[in-house]
C-alpha cells in the first residue's frame, strides 16, 4: 500500500496549552504519519496518576518526579528529552505574615504543608531549603493533603497526611500550617508572603550556580508505542521541537526554560536524581544512562 494513503496513527495525548504547544494543539503543526488527539485535562496534573499507573494516554506531559518514580517502579513509560514546563522555585514557599514573622532560619519544628510529598515543586523547594539555606528537612513537620501519583510509594515517616477534605490555603490562613509550598496555585493575597527574602534575587543566584531552570514537566510516551511504532515517537518529538521553535518569541526570556535533547538534560537530571534520593522519593537508584536508554535508540542524533 502507498504510505501516502495510509491512515495517520491516532495518539491519545494529554498536554497543557503553553506558548510552545499552542500551534501543535491548534493543528497548525502536523505530521503526515500521526494525529495527536488531545484530552483537555485541567489542571494538567490530573493526567499524571492515570498515565503513571495505567498508561491512560499514548503521549502525556508528566511531572519529572512522577516519571522518575514510575521508572523506578518499572512502569512502561519512555521519557522524551523535552521539557515543557520549568520555573525558578524560590517564591513557591509562603507564610501568613498576619500571624507573625517567619524566615528560613526558623523552620525547624514548624508545620509546612505541601500538596504531596512527591509533588515536583515540593521536591525543588525542599532541595533549595536544604542546599542553599541549610534547613534540616527531617526536623520539619511536613503535612500533605494528597498522596503520590504512584500507588506503590509510601511517604517517609516524618510526613503526616492532613484530615480528609483539608486544603493548604485555608490551613495556612487559620494557622494550622506555618508555611506552605504551592505551585501554579500560588495566591496573590495580602498577608501571604514569600518565606524566602527577595526570591527573585535568590533565584538568580541559584541559576548562576546551577545554570538551568528547575524542571517541572517533561513528555513521556508508552513503552507499547515506542516498541510498536518508533517512527511515531520520532514524529512526536519532532512536533515538540517545532512547537518550541514556533513559540520562541514568547519564550525568549532568559534563562531558557525549555531544555530539549539528551545533552541539555543530562546535568539537570543528574542533580534531580540526587535530590530525589536525598528526600527518599525513589525506591531504588536510577542513572541518567538508564533513563535515556529507552529513547536514545529511537531518537538518535535528532535528540542530541
Amino acid at each position: 500500500m502507498n504510505t501516502a494513503t495510509q491512515p495517520r496513527l491516532r495518539l491519545k495525548t494529554a498536554l497543557k496549552t503553553y506558548p510552545h504547544t499552542r500551534a501543535l494543539k491548534a493543528g497548525e503543526l502536523t505530521d503526515p504519519a500521526i494525529e495527536l488527539v488531545f484530552d483537555e485535562v485541567e489542571p494538567i496534573h490530573r493526567a499524571f496518576a492515570p498515565m503513571a499507573r495505567r498508561q491512560a494516554y499514548d503521549v502525556s506531559e508528566l511531572a519529572i518526579v512522577t516519571y522518575l518514580q514510575a521508572k523506578a517502579y518499572g512502569k512502561p513509560l519512555v521519557l522524551l528529552p523535552a521539557v515543557v514546563a520549568a520555573r525558578l522555585q524560590q517564591r513557591c514557599i509562603i507564610y501568613n505574615a498576619r500571624r507573625g514573622k517567619l524566615d528560613v532560619g526558623s523552620l525547624a519544628g514548624k508545620k509546612v504543608g505541601v500538596r504531596a510529598w512527591s509533588q515536583t515543586t515540593g521536591m525543588w523547594v525542599r532541595a533549595i531549603l536544604a542546599q542553599s539555606y541549610g534547613v534540616p528537612l527531617e526536623q520539619i513537620e511536613w503535612v500533605t493533603v494528597e498522596g503520590s501519583h504512584l500507588e506503590e510509594y509510601q511517604d517517609p515517616p516524618f510526613v503526616r497526611h492532613a484530615e480528609p477534605g483539608k486544603q493548604l490555603l485555608p490551613m495556612l490562613r487559620a494557622g494550622e500550617l506555618d508555611a506552605a509550598i504551592l505551585g501554579n496555585d500560588l495566591p496573590d493575597e495580602a498577608g501571604l508572603e514569600s518565606l524566602i527574602h527577595d526570591p527573585a534575587a535568590a533565584d538568580r543566584a541559584w541559576y548562576a550556580l546551577h545554570r538551568y531552570v528547575p524542571i517541572n514537566h517533561v513528555v513521556v510516551v508508552t513503552e507499547a508505542l515506542a516498541h510498536a511504532h518508533p517512527q511515531a515517537v520520532r514524529a512526536v518529538y519532532d512536533l515538540l521541537c517545532r512547537g518550541k521553535a514556533s513559540g520562541a518569541v514568547e519564550n525568549a526570556d532568559t534563562p531558557n526554560k525549555l531544555l530539549f535533547g539528551f545533552d541539555a538534560l543530562r546535568g539537570p537530571l543528574e542533580e534531580t536524581l540526587q535530590y530525589c534520593q536525598q528526600q527518599r522519593l525513589l525506591p531504588r537508584k536510577l542513572s541518567v544512562d538508564e533513563i535515556f536508554a529507552d529513547s536514545a535508540g529511537i531518537l538518535g542524533d535528532a535528540a542530541r
